[in-house]
C-alpha cells in the first residue's frame, strides 16, 4: 500500500513537472536524471550509515511489501527518497514560476490582490490564466 501511494505521488509530481516544464521537461532531461540519481544515492548512503550505527531500523508493519534492498532498508525507502528528491526539484524549479505569477497577479489588481491578473493585450498567447 505504501509503495502504491509513493508511485501515485510520483505520478502527480510528474504531471506538475510536465505541465509547467520544471525538471525533466525543462529541456535538460539528462541533467535532471543526474540530479535525481545523485540525490537518491546520497540519501541511500546516509540511510546505510544510520543503519550501520543503529540509528535507523525497519519496524514491522502491514503497509510495506517486506522486500529489502539491504538489511533494514526496505524497497519503499528507495522510492520515498526518489519522491523526496523529485518533489524538492519541482518545488525549487517551480518557486520562481509561482513567484512571477503571483507578482503579475498583484500588479494586475493594482496591488490590492483582490482582483486577478491583468487581461493580456491583443494577440497575446494565454494558457488559461496560468504562468
Amino acid at each position: 500500500m505504501y509503495l502504491l501511494l509513493l508511485l501515485v505521488l510520483l505520478g502527480c509530481f510528474a504531471l506538475l513537472d510536465r505541465r509547467w516544464n520544471l525538471f525533466f521537461w525543462s529541456g535538460h532531461p539528462l541533467r535532471a536524471w543526474a540530479v535525481l540519481i545523485a540525490g537518491v544515492v546520497f540519501f541511500l548512503a546516509w540511510d546505510l550509515v544510520g543503519i550501520a550505527h543503529g540509528l535507523f531500523w525497519h519496524g514491522e508493519n502491514s503497509l510495506s511489501l517486506g522486500v529489502f534492498v539491504a538489511p533494514e532498508l526496505p524497497l519503499e525507502e528507495v522510492f520515498f527518497l526518489a519522491f523526496l528528491c523529485y518533489q524538492t526539484a519541482v518545488y525549487v524549479r517551480g518557486a520562481p514560476v509561482l513567484w512571477r505569477w503571483l507578482r503579475g497577479w498583484s500588479r494586475g489588481s493594482g496591488g490590492s490582490g483582490a482582483a486577478g491578473p491583468a487581461a493580456p493585450g491583443p494577440g497575446a498567447r494565454t494558457n488559461g490564466g496560468c504562468p
